[in-house]
């Protein structure tokens, strides 16, 4: 099935002012791209939370990131391949206008998954999952991870059952594997060791030429590594069209209008310059950027010109205010020199965030000037470790 002829959508609600809203009802795919330890995982799932409360939709939050702080967040134990309903009693008062779910990426169960559903006879599936290479392709295969996420991904919208799929991928260039997963995939399923070794014995074997060639794999690999292979590869021949007709259509749909991607960083140098580095690598793809999110950002107050010149004034010679808080407040403040200290530190204090906030729009700023929409989550002063702290990022975030 081609993502032209997935099911389609519900009616979506009609694009309201607001950019981020805006943008998700026009959208049914959002992936999420991030270098590590910015809040790509709680951003993501603070967005899903956010367009659940706000528009009558079904939003499912899925991560193939192994960390499970997703399902810690959303206060659902054992989080799994399956999606699952987030109560909306768990939203507390303010009931959601749609529905939220979430899942979290099982290899494995995936990839069983897929062969069980592509296999010509449930025989030929019972021998390639019993296979000892199916096993290590499904652990430990490069791109088995990333491309078995897209497949699910592209699974799960064909169903039709979420009007907004939204997909938390794994920290740094892990995300560029994932986007590029199906395509790999599918040149490995037509290159020429996979002819080799799906060729039958008789024709490798035989011939001067080809001695050699089997002689040294042989000893780097194994005879018996080298007939697991050509086993495995020969009862998944029987799934080569569909498997690489499929893997085509996977990356069709991240090009499809309906897909979008957010970028995830926070305002310092590093991230920033791996940010920088995702926005030029989709731009390479052409795979639309929505959204770039600032996290742990201070309070553009921080910035404020005129809040500066005040606490630059304050640094200098806080004396004038002391005393005039003093006489402001008689008997109160009787050390005046110690109440003058106070001030001019806390001057001090907030012209060094000041000049931390100036930077950090300095980078912001940077992104701006690449990205269609960038939007500033500030530094929240707790930990987010469950679905009111997802809420209160959506609030900077649909804001």
């Amino acid at each position: 099935m081609s993502p032209a002829e997935a099911p389609r959508r519900g009616a979506r609600a009609s694009a309201p002012s607001l950019l981020l809203e805006g943008l998700l009802s026009t959208k049914e795919v959002l992936i999420a791209c991030g270098a590590g330890g910015v809040g790509k995982t709680t951003t993501t799932a603070a967005l899903a939370a956010g367009a659940a409360l706000r528009a009558p939709v079904r939003v499912l939050v899925i991560t193939v990131d192994p960390a499970r702080r997703l399902a810690d967040a959303l206060g659902l134990d054992g989080l799994g391949d399956e999606a699952r309903p987030v109560p909306a009693a768990a939203f507390g008062a303010t009931r959601p206008k749609g529905e939220l779910f979430a899942a979290m990426l099982d290899t494995k169960q995936s990839w069983d998954a897929l062969v069980t559903r592509h296999a010509p006879s449930r025989e030929v599936a019972g021998q390639i999952l019993a296979n000892p290479f199916y096993v290590n392709l499904t652990q430990r295969f490069a791109r088995s991870h990333e491309y078995i996420a897209m497949e699910r991904l592209y699974e799960l919208y064909a169903e039709g059952r979420y009007d907004l799929i939204v997909v938390d991928t794994p920290p740094a260039l892990g995300a560029l594997d994932f986007v590029d997963a199906p395509e790999k995939m599918a040149e490995f399923f037509s290159s020429r060791l996979l002819r080799w070794l799906t060729a039958p014995a008789r024709s490798r074997l035989v011939g001067l030429a080809s001695r050699p060639f089997t002689q040294l794999a042989d000893r780097i690999l194994g005879s018996q590594l080298l007939e697991e292979l050509a086993v495995f590869f020969n009862l998944f021949q029987s799934m080569y069209p569909g498997f690489v007709a499929r893997a085509h259509a996977v990356s069709a749909l991240l090009r499809e209008p309906q897909t979008t991607f957010m970028v995830v960083t926070s305002p310092e140098p590093v991230p920033v310059r791996e940010a920088r580095a995702f926005v030029g690598a989709l731009a390479e793809r052409r795979l639309h950027l929505g959204l770039v999110v600032a996290n742990k950002a201070l309070p553009a107050a921080f910035a404020a010109r005129g809040a500066l010149r005040t606490a630059e004034a304050l640094q200098g010679d806080a004396a004038p205010l002391a005393e005039r808080i003093s006489r402001a407040l008689p008997g109160s403040f009787p050390d005046g020199e110690r109440l003058a200290r106070v001030l001019a530190e806390v001057g001090a204090g907030f012209c060094n965030f000041a000049q931390v906030a100036t930077r950090e729009q300095q980078l912001i700023d940077e992104l701006a000037a690449e990205a269609e929409q960038v939007v500033r989550v500030p530094h929240l002063m707790r930990d987010v470790t469950d679905l009111g702290g997802l809420l209160e990022i959506a609030e900077h975030l649909f804001d």
